[in-house]
């Protein structure tokens, strides 16, 4: 990325095919398509760049139904999807689209027969995630995806969790649009892509114009050394993940192994149906933002990042059917690439202390009133 930001360096325009260093640039950037297309089994022709999976959701999204709208209005989602699919979903609503919110199980999972009792005739696109981002519950997209190819409804997937951590083979899944964040599978912030089928009728209407780049689907100057580190990051993930994922898999072990003994914890969701990396624990009555101060030393959080300003129970455990306590009372743990044992037990012990020191001062408040 470094020399895609020096002088001496790779630093060119990309879209500059007048002079070499513009044929450098596009030359580092068509390399990371690759890359990009190799790790998701797809065609680099298939891979549109944009800032991230927000813009790669809103494409998506508003690039489909608007170009397709001569086809019909209708659009299934689910209550759990991320706010970028949520909100895009609403603007479209606001434009005469209608929108059906599927509800997921108790595990956090969209299940076919939901959808299949959704789709109707004028039904244009499906957009539901992969790996959700606060239970870590895994979808099974391509059953879902495949009910969706048998009444010619496209199907789009936002991945932005799932990509460089679980397969995601976009011809396997049967997807045709998927989204891709950078940093998700640590890459630079700011970056992304949306794959999008070479394929009749997979036609997606332009949402920022001017100059044409990107196959007229998304103009703008493309930042190389986004891209460049996007494309590394990607490989180096794909390369590390089966391994990555069962590491992953025994530190969960060890967190709840310790946070379960405690009494009144629960986990949100199935742990057999979900990603190691994301846990998300119920502490029963005990305020989540309470907790969370006591635990300052950690990096976790009661939902999404895009909602943690938010002091509203999260959506989408809501939408799983908790409580609004249950989920005031719910906390959302993440493992990753850098997280060690030594970190989980770190953590364990903060929790431990403070579960306990918490529920002690509820019993004299208690007591005392």
């Amino acid at each position: 990325m470094g020399e895609c930001l020096t002088r001496d360096g790779n630093f060119g325009n990309a879209a500059s095919r007048s002079h070499v260093y513009g044929w450098r640039a596009e030359e580092a950037v068509e390399n990371a398509r690759r890359q990009l297309a190799d790790a998701l089994g797809a065609d680099p022709r298939e891979i549109v760049w944009t800032s991230g999976a927000t813009e790669s959701n809103n494409l998506a999204i508003k690039g489909f139904a608007r170009a397709n709208r001569s086809r019909g209005k209708h659009i299934v989602t689910s209550r759990i999807e991320h706010k970028s699919v949520l909100d895009t979903c609403k603007a479209l609503g606001e434009e005469g689209f209608e929108i059906d919110y599927l509800d997921p199980d108790a595990d956090g999972r969209v299940s076919c027969e939901r959808l299949q009792e959704a789709l109707r005739e004028d039904t244009i696109l499906v957009s539901l995630m992969h790996l959700n981002n606060e239970v870590g519950a895994i979808n099974d997209i391509r059953a879902l995806a495949r009910l969706c190819r048998q009444q010619n409804v496209a199907f789009h997937c936002d991945a932005a969790q799932s990509v460089g951590k679980i397969a995601c083979d976009v011809r396997d899944l049967d997807v045709d649009l998927l989204s891709v964040s950078a940093h998700k599978f640590y890459g630079p912030k700011g970056s992304g892509a949306l794959y999008v089928r070479r394929a009749p009728g997979v036609v997606v209407e332009a949402q920022m114009h001017g100059g044409g780049h990107e196959r007229n689907m998304r103009s703008g100057t493309l930042a190389t050394h986004q891209i460049v580190g996007l494309g590394l990051a990607v490989e180096l993930a794909t390369a590390e993940r089966d391994d990555e994922y069962l590491r992953l898999q025994k530190l969960r072990s060890r967190f709840l192994e310790a946070v379960l003994e405690l009494p009144g914890v629960s986990v949100n969701g199935a742990i057999e149906s979900s990603f190691p990396g994301i846990v998300n624990v119920c502490f029963e009555q005990i305020d989540s933002e309470t907790l969370m101060i006591h635990l300052r030393d950690l990096a976790l959080s009661s939902g999404s990042a895009c909602t943690s300003t938010d002091v509203e129970p999260s959506y989408v455990l809501r939408a799983m059917g908790l409580t609004p306590v249950q989920a005031q009372s719910s906390l959302r743990f993440s493992f990753g690439r850098y997280t060690r044992e030594d970190d989980i037990d770190f953590a364990v012990e903060k929790i431990r202390t403070s579960v306990q020191t918490l529920r002690g001062q509820r019993l004299a408040s208690v007591s005392q009133s």
